[in-house]
């Protein structure tokens, strides 16, 4: 056993220490929240044309629902991120899951497009605290040398929610109506919120860094190492200081700005592709003749593609970075977005495609989320997640809005998906801005 110590270093301790029990259940009820977040985010897409028909309404008009749900998580990203970082990761994520599970409930009972979008835009709300908060806890009880791989893994649970949620609504809208999709998705984070008030603990960087209940952390360190002896004379110690009183303030400090400007611009361009495609494909493909269920196939294997991209990027991304792997994954993305549009595919070639492009959209999205989580330090970690994905869902609000438009005005499906070809080329092409950006840093911090 080793002898009482005065100091001890929280990061260090988790660095040395294997990934064991108590931490993998933290990282579970974490990641369950993110996979129930993709389901409910990604349920509207597929209940759209079971809604249409029910309702005899145009595609078109859900074009505004699509975009008040986004809205919401846009505006939830932005202040709970920040709130998270004032009062802690665990209460935000509890309360926020309470809060769409129970907006989740209510959409059953709207009858209208306007009292439809405005359940969307609160349920955002809620959906919109999750990823960042999940992430910054995800990432704070996770050692170094993995970090990035178990973030990926966390954050690929919001693609799996989707699967999930394309899966689930195939078999319970014909059963039983679009509206049951929506129980399932209240019910089970519902129970999830409780699971968590009894079960996960809040960051012990964050408790460390803001001076809170030093006992829990303490209790937490015995669990990650039980040789640890800790006593009241114990001081426990992070790498950091206490960032100033304004978070946000802070992303554009200490040479973080044009860092800070360029994930924002990478989350834009890749969540508005993001979106897009997942709420416009399935309602695309069967306005070009495919059967709902054949449509939400399509939307599916979408979804099945970031799975599969994000599980082969994480244990890569440890071992040669982040740039090396997402600038080629977005140039790829760009050929094969603008090869769905192509005429005359066959319903096999199209799911290739499409695999192809959740595999490098999708996929790359958790990458990116882990490359802020990365980047900011505990301090600002949320809030840096948060307003990154924040100004991201700007694009996610105006992908399927500006896609309902263009369908309005008639565009063919071959322009349409060479259009948002375009968002993913961007990508690469920032990327690159970003990688010279963190080189120079690096060179300017060791000068």
């Amino acid at each position: 056993m080793r002898k009482p110590e005065e100091t001890i270093d929280i990061p260090t301790v988790i660095d040395a220490s294997r990934v064991g029990a108590f931490q993998i259940w933290i990282l579970v009820l974490v990641g369950l929240t993110v996979v129930i977040d993709g389901f409910d985010v990604q349920a509207m897409g597929f209940v759209a044309p079971a809604i249409i028909d029910a309702w005899g309404i145009d595609k078109a008009s859900l074009g505004p629902v699509f975009g008040a749900g986004l809205l919401g998580m846009l505006l939830g990203s932005l202040f709970f991120s920040v709130l998270a970082d004032k009062v802690g990761r665990r209460p935000v994520l509890i309360w926020a899951t309470l809060a769409f599970a129970f907006c989740m409930l209510a959409t059953p009972f709207v009858t209208t497009i306007d009292e439809l979008r405005w359940i969307r835009f609160l349920t955002g709300l809620g959906l919109g605290a999750i990823m960042p908060n999940a992430m910054a806890l995800a990432g704070e009880f996770s050692p170094k040398r993995s970090r990035v791989t178990i973030m990926m893994l966390v954050s690929c649970g919001f693609t799996v929610g989707a699967v999930l949620g394309g899966l689930i609504s195939a078999l319970l809208i014909p059963a039983w109506g679009w509206q049951s999709v929506f129980i399932v998705g209240g019910v089970i984070p519902l129970l999830l919120a409780s699971v968590m008030f009894f079960q996960i603990p809040e960051s012990m960087l964050f408790l460390v860094l803001r001076g809170k209940r030093l006992d829990l952390v303490s209790a937490c360190l015995r669990r990650i190492d039980s040789s640890l002896v800790v006593n009241a004379r114990t001081h426990f110690t992070l790498p950091e200081a206490r960032q100033g009183a304004v978070p946000v303030v802070e992303l554009f400090r200490e040479g973080r700005a044009r860092t800070t400007l360029l994930l924002w611009m990478i989350n834009f361009m890749n969540l508005l592709n993001l979106y897009f495609l997942s709420n416009w494909l399935p309602t695309i493909a069967k306005s070009v003749g495919a059967s709902t269920s054949t449509a939400v196939l399509v939307g599916t294997t979408l979804q099945v593609g970031g799975v599969v991209g994000t599980l082969f990027m994480g244990p890569i991304i440890d071992r040669i970075g982040f740039f090396k792997v997402l600038v080629p994954t977005f140039l790829v993305a760009a050929i094969a977005i603008s090869a769905i549009g192509q005429p005359g595919l066959s319903l096999a070639i199209l799911l290739v495609v499409v695999s192809i492009t959740g595999v490098c959209i999708i996929g790359g999205q958790p990458a990116v989320n882990a490359m802020a989580a990365t980047y900011y330090p505990t301090a600002l970690r949320s809030t840096g997640v948060g307003w990154s994905l924040g100004v991201g869902r700007v694009g996610s609000i105006l992908g399927p809005v500006i896609g309902g438009e263009l369908i309005r005005l008639n565009w063919s499906t071959t322009d349409l998906f060479l259009a948002v070809s375009v968002p993913a080329a961007i990508s690469a092409v920032v990327l690159i801005l970003l990688a010279w950006e963190t080189r120079v840093t690096l060179k300017a911090r060791i000068a």
